[in-house]
C-alpha cells in the first residue's frame, strides 16, 4: 500500500502491524496516556515561531506592533468597514501594495466580525471554513443602527453600534489595534499587546551557490542590520540573531515528527494575534481539554501551565487530567466574564490552533506612586490571550452580550442551535465493547426487566460487523439482526451500530469498492492516489467528506434495501472520526494529504469529524420516508456540530480523578455551543469498584446525554451486577432520570431554539456572584436544578454553596436550605445533593416504566417551589418525540406561573400555524392530565385549593420552616389553560 511517507515495504508492513496489535494492548493495559505520541508547542513549528515573537514583544520595553492601517483607505458603507493594513518592516517601499486587507463587519445581531487576509496572495490562502461553519448568510447592521462619531488626526476611528448604541469599537491606525467597548468601558481589545504576525505564502528560495568572495564577505558580516548614528550616517554593523530571532525562522518549509515529515509544500502560512479582556479575571471555553472550567493561565509569573491550549482533534486515550494538550473536539469559542461584563469571541478556523492564557490582576499596590513614576494608567485586571493558527485567513467574531443569553443568542445565530433530538435519545443507554452475540443482547435486555431498571438504547461496537466492514453484520454472532431490533421495538428500545469513517481496503467489500469506483476517498500529497492507512480493520481509506459527491453517496448506504439487516429503530454512532490512523503522526490523518478541491487536510482538520457527522445525520433522515428524526452521537467535533446531533468526551478511565473531570469538561463543551454531550458512565477502561460506579450513576443521570459505556477486555458491570444495596441505589438514581425526562426534554426545546446550554456553570445564573465564578464542581440543570456530585471515596457529607438569597429544596425529601453561603450536606450512598431552586416549577412524570416510550401517555406532576414573594414559573414541551412536525407548529409549550397565590397554565403562542386535523399531536396529548401539584416552600398549610368553582383535595406536612402541600388530582389537562387558587 501507498502511505504519506512512501511505498511500504513487506518490513515495515510487519512492524505497522505489530504497532497496530500493540497499540491495540497499549488500549487495554496502559495506565495513562503516552504523551510522546503528541507534540508540544516546541515539536509544532508555527506555534514555537509565533510564541517567540511573543517573547521578543515582551522582552522589549519599546514593543510596539509593527502593523498599521492606512487612514486614507478607510471605507464604511453598508455596516463594513475595509481599508489597507500594512506591515512596515515588511512593506518599506512606497511603491508596494498593501498586502493585507482589512474588514470589520457589525452584524444585526449587534456581535462583530473581523477578517484579516491576503489581498494578492501567490496562492488563495484556504477560506473555506465559513462555508461549513456558518448556516446562513447573516445581516449587517443597517446604516441606522450604527453612527461614525469621529476619526481624529491620528487615524483613530470610532463607531458606536448595537440596539442600543451601548457599544463602540475604536480602530487604530498607528500602531493598528481594535478595542470593544461597552457603555464606554474596554472590554475585548485586539492587538493590544501587539503580538499580530501573519506569515505571508511565499515562493521558497533555493539554496545560493556561493562564490568563495561572497563565502568571505559573510563570515565578516553575519547578519547585517543597518542602524543611524546620532550624526545621521547609515553604519552596518554585524548583530548575531538572538535564540528568539532564530526560532522566527524554524521549520519553515517542512518539519518532522517522530518517524513522519510534514511536507508543507506551500510553505508557512501561519498567524495569531492577542486578544484581550479587559476587567475580566475568568474566561471559559475552547473545549476539548481535562481541565478546569475557569481556564489556567499558561503564561506569566506562576502560570500553572507552561504549555498553550492545543486546539487538533487526536485520538487520546485514557488522556490526563489537568492539562491543556489537545483531545477528541475542538471549539474555538472564549468566554470571558467579570461582575461588570461578559464578552466573548469565535477564532473561526479549523486548522491546529494554539491558545496561551495569561492573567493580569488589577494593579492595586502601585497607586499615585506608580502613576508618577510611570505616567500611566493604572490597568484594570484583564485575561490576555494569544491565538496561534497554522493556516487559512483570520476570521474572528466578537460578542458583547451584555448578558450570557445574548452572547449565545449571537452566537447561535451565526453557527445555529442544538437539533431537538428524538425523545428516546435523552434517556439512559447501555453500551460496552461489545456486546458478545444477539444472545447476549437478549439475556442484556431482560436482566433491565427482570430488575425493573429502565433503559432506552442498547449499543453494538465493532466486533458486531463482518470484519470491521461496517453497515455488515457477522452473521455468525447476529443472525437475524432484524428480529433483535424489532425485539427491542416492542418494548420502546432501539438500537445503535458503530460505524467510523474508515473503510477496510477489500475489493469484495461492496462499500469499499463503490467508494473506489466513485473516486470519493482522500488523497496522498501529490494528489495522484487514495491515501491508505491502517485502524481497526487494517488497511484502510478515509472517506473525503468535503467532496459532495462523497456526501451523497455516504448518505445513501443507510438506506434499508442498502444497510442490509437496519430497521427504523436502528441508529448510528461515529466513532474515531477525529480521524483517528493507527499509522498516521499524533495517530490521526497527514496534514499534506488533499482534500476535494486541492485543498491540504492542515486546513480543515478540525472540522473533518463534523463533516462525518452530518453525512450521516443526512442518511438516517433521508431513509425514511415518515419525517423521522436522526441520532447520531460523534466522538470529534467543532463549532456546528450541535446541528447534527451528541458527543461525548471520548475514552475516560474507571476513577474518581476522571469522574470529577466530567463536570467541568461537559459545562465548557455546553458553554461553546454543543450542549448534548456526556460522558461514559464508569469510565470506558479499567473497572470501577461498585461505589465509584454507584456514584457515576448519581452523577451522570444530570448528563445531557446519559450512557454507560466501558472496555472490551473490562469486567461487565451492568447496573445489577454488583448486587445490593448498589443494585438498589443504582435503580433509584435512573428512575430519577426517567421522572424529570420532561423537565429535561423542555430545556433540549429552549436550547435548539435559543441556543442556551443545558447544564451551566453557576455564574451564569448568579452573574454577580464572585463565589461563583471559578466553581466548576456543581452547576445548575437549567435555571432550577442544583447538582453536586460526590467524586471522592468514602464521602457522606458535601459541602454545597447555595448561590442566590432564596430557599433551596432537596428534591427527594424537600428540606430547605437558604441562600447564600456554603453548607455540609448529608450525601449518603443513596443519594447526592441536588436541589430545586425557589422560584421555578418542574414538570416530571413519576410512573416507573420500561422506557421512555412506555410514559408517553402517562399524567405529570408539577413541582413548585415558592421563592420568598410566592412566586415562582417554569414551562413544559411536548410533541410526537420522533418526528419533525414540530417545525409546523404540532407541539405543547405551556408556561405555568404562580402569582398571587393562583397557578395559572397558559399556551406560549407559537410563530409557526400548528398542523390541523384530530390525528395532530398537540390534540392528541392536550388532554393529558396533570394528576398532582407539589407545593414547596409555603408559608402556611394550605386550606382551600379551587379550580374555578370545584374544591380540591389537598394534604400539607411541615418540613423545616415551611410546608410541602400536595394537590392530588387537580382534573386538569396539560394542554388546556386553568387557573388554580390556593390560600
Amino acid at each position: 500500500m501507498e502511505s504519506a511517507q512512501g511505498r511500504i515495504t513487506p518490513s515495515k508492513r510487519r512492524t505497522i502491524v505489530r504497532s497496530v496489535l500493540a497499540l491495540g494492548l497499549a488500549l487495554a493495559c496502559v495506565s495513562a496516556v503516552k504523551r510522546e505520541d503528541f507534540k508540544t508547542c516546541s515539536q509544532s513549528g508555527f506555534c514555537t515561531r509565533n510564541r517567540a515573537y511573543a517573547d521578543i514583544a515582551k522582552e522589549n520595553p519599546q514593543w510596539a506592533s509593527p502593523f498599521q492601517l492606512n487612514p486614507s483607505s478607510l471605507r464604511l458603507s453598508n455596516g463594513v468597514l475595509t481599508g489597507d493594513l500594512i506591515n512596515v518592516q515588511e512593506d518599506k517601499q512606497p511603491s508596494d501594495k498593501p498586502a493585507l486587507a482589512f474588514e470589520l463587519h457589525l452584524l444585526d445581531t449587534d456581535a462583530a466580525r473581523v477578517r484579516i487576509n491576503e489581498r494578492n496572495p501567490i496562492q488563495p490562502r484556504y477560506d473555506g471554513v465559513q462555508d461549513t461553519v456558518l448556516i446562513k448568510p447573516y445581516g449587517h447592521a443597517t446604516e441606522g443602527s450604527y453612527q461614525k462619531l469621529s476619526k481624529d488626526e491620528n487615524g483613530v476611528l470610532t463607531i458606536q453600534y448595537g440596539a442600543q448604541n451601548q457599544n463602540t469599537v475604536r480602530i487604530s491606525s498607528a500602531p493598528f489595534k481594535v478595542e470593544f467597548l461597552v457603555n464606554g468601558v474596554p472590554t475585548v481589545l485586539l492587538n493590544d499587546e501587539g503580538l499580530l504576525r501573519f506569515e505571508r505564502l511565499r515562493n521558497k528560495e533555493e539554496p545560493k551557490v556561493e562564490e568563495e568572495g561572497e563565502k568571505q564577505e559573510e563570515e565578516t558580516s553575519s547578519d547585517p542590520l543597518v542602524e543611524q548614528n546620532a550624526g545621521g550616517n547609515d553604519i552596518e554593523i554585524a548583530i548575531e540573531k538572538s535564540e528568539l530571532e532564530k526560532k522566527l525562522e524554524e521549520n519553515l518549509w517542512e518539519e518532522r515528527f517522530k518517524e513522519f515529515t510534514d511536507s508543507k509544500p506551500r510553505g508557512p502560512e501561519s498567524f495569531g494575534m492577542d486578544i484581550t479582556f479587559s476587567g475580566i479575571n475568568h474566561v471559559y471555553g475552547i473545549p476539548e481539554h481535562a481541565s478546569s472550567l475557569s481556564l489556567k493561565a499558561t503564561r506569566g509569573p506562576d502560570a500553572p501551565y507552561t504549555e498553550p491550549y492545543r486546539l487538533y482533534n487526536l485520538d487520546v486515550f485514557e488522556y490526563e487530567g489537568d492539562n491543556p494538550m489537545a483531545l477528541y473536539g475542538s471549539v474555538p469559542f472564549m468566554l470571558g466574564h467579570s461582575k461588570n461584563s461578559t464578552a466573548a469571541v469565535f477564532w473561526m478556523n479549523a486548522a491546529e490552533t494554539w491558545i496561551d492564557v495569561e492573567k493580569s490582576p488589577e494593579d492595586k499596590n502601585g497607586g499615585i506612586l506608580s502613576w508618577i513614576k510611570s505616567k500611566k494608567a493604572v490597568h484594570p485586571a484583564a485575561t490576555k490571550t494569544h491565538w496561534i493558527s497554522e493556516a487559512g485567513v483570520l476570521d474572528l467574531f466578537v460578542f458583547l452580550g451584555p448578558t450570557h443569553r445574548d452572547i449565545f443568542r449571537q452566537y447561535a445565530s451565526l453557527v445555529g442551535t442544538t437539533a431537538l433530538p428524538q425523545a428516546f435519545s435523552i434517556a439512559y443507554h447501555q453500551c460496552r465493547w461489545n456486546y458478545n452475540n444477539q444472545k447476549d443482547v437478549a439475556e442484556v435486555d431482560a436482566g433491565f426487566d427482570e430488575h425493573d431498571i429502565p433503559y432506552d438504547v442498547l449499543w453494538l461496537d465493532i466486533e458486531h460487523t463482518n470484519g470491521k466492514r461496517y453497515f455488515t453484520w457477522d452473521e455468525a454472532k447476529f443472525p437475524n439482526p432484524t428480529e433483535m431490533q424489532e425485539s427491542l421495538s416492542s418494548k420502546g428500545r432501539k438500537m445503535v451500530t458503530i460505524i467510523d469513517p474508515h473503510i477496510k481496503k477489500d475489493g469484495d467489500y461492496y462499500v469499499s469498492k463503490e467508494g473506489a469506483d466513485l473516486d470519493v476517498y482522500i488523497k496522498n500529497k501529490d494528489a495522484s492516489s487514495d491515501f491508505d492507512g491502517w485502524c481497526w480493520p487494517g488497511s484502510s481509506q478515509w472517506i473525503d467528506f468535503y467532496n459532495p459527491k462523497a456526501r451523497d453517496w455516504w448518505a445513501s448506504q443507510f438506506s434499508y434495501d442498502k444497510y442490509i439487516g437496519s430497521t427504523r429503530s436502528l441508529f448510528t454512532w461515529n466513532d474515531m472520526n477525529e480521524p483517528s490512523v493507527f499509522s498516521g503522526p499524533e495517530i490521526t490523518i497527514p496534514k499534506d494529504v488533499i482534500h476535494y478541491g486541492n485543498v491540504e487536510h492542515r486546513n480543515v482538520h478540525n472540522l473533518y469529524g463534523t463533516m462525518f457527522h452530518s453525512a450521516t445525520a443526512q442518511g438516517l433522515t433521508h431513509r425514511n420516508e415518515t419525517n423521522q428524526r436522526p441520532f447520531v452521537l460523534s466522538r470529534a467535533f467543532f463549532a456546528g456540530t450541535q446541528r447534527f446531533g451528541a458527543i461525548w468526551t471520548g475514552d475516560n478511565v474507571a476513577s474518581w480523578e476522571h469522574l470529577e473531570l466530567a463536570s467541568p469538561m461537559l459545562l465548557t463543551i455546553g458553554l461553546s455551543g454543543i450542549p448534548f454531550s456526556g460522558a461514559d458512565v464508569g469510565g470506558f477502561f479499567g473497572n470501577p469498584d461498585a461505589e465509584l460506579l454507584t456514584r457515576w450513576y448519581q452523577a451522570g443521570i444530570y448528563y445531557p446525554f446519559f450512557r454507560a459505556h466501558a472496555h472490551l477486555d473490562s469486567k461487565r458491570r451492568e447496573p445489577w451486577l454488583f448486587g445490593e444495596p448498589y443494585t438498589t441505589q443504582i435503580r433509584e438514581a435512573i428512575r430519577t432520570r426517567y421522572t424529570l425526562l420532561p423537565f429535561w426534554y423542555t430545556l433540549f426545546q429552549e436550547a435548539s431554539v435559543e441556543g442556551t446550554p443545558i447544564i451551566r456553570p453557576m455564574f451564569t445564573e448568579f452573574p454577580e456572584d464572585e463565589a461563583v465564578f471559578g466553581m466548576d464542581d456543581q452547576y445548575m440543570v437549567g435555571d432550577a436544578i442544583l447538582v453536586k456530585p460526590v467524586v471522592k471515596s468514602a464521602v457522606v457529607r458535601s459541602n454545597v454553596y447555595f448561590a442566590g438569597k432564596e430557599k433551596w429544596f432537596d428534591i427527594k425529601d424537600y428540606s430547605v436550605e437558604q441562600g447564600p453561603g456554603f453548607k455540609d450536606i448529608d450525601s449518603p450512598a443513596d443519594k447526592i445533593p441536588v436541589y430545586q431552586r425557589a422560584g421555578t416549577i418542574v414538570p416530571k412524570r413519576e410512573r416507573p416504566r420500561r422506557s421512555s416510550k412506555a410514559m408517553e401517555n402517562d399524567p405529570f406532576t408539577l413541582v413548585i417551589a415558592l421563592d420568598s414573594k410566592g412566586e415562582a414559573s417554569g414551562r413544559l414541551y411536548l410533541d410526537d418525540g420522533e418526528s419533525f412536525n414540530y417545525e409546523k407548529g404540532d407541539y405543547i409549550l405551556r408556561e405555568f406561573k404562580v402569582s398571587k397565590g393562583v397557578l395559572s397554565s397558559r399556551k406560549v403562542e407559537s410563530a409557526v400555524p400548528a398542523s390541523s386535523g384530530e390525528s395532530s399531536f398537540a390534540e392528541k396529548a392536550g388532554g393529558l392530565r396533570i394528576e398532582r401539584i407539589v407545593i414547596l416552600g409555603a408559608t402556611t398549610p394550605l386550606t382551600n385549593v379551587t379550580v374555578g368553582d370545584r374544591t380540591v383535595q389537598v394534604n400539607c406536612a411541615q418540613v423545616g420552616g415551611s410546608y410541602v402541600c400536595t394537590v392530588k388530582e387537580p382534573q386538569v389537562a396539560v394542554g388546556k389553560d386553568f387557573d388554580l387558587s390556593f390560600a
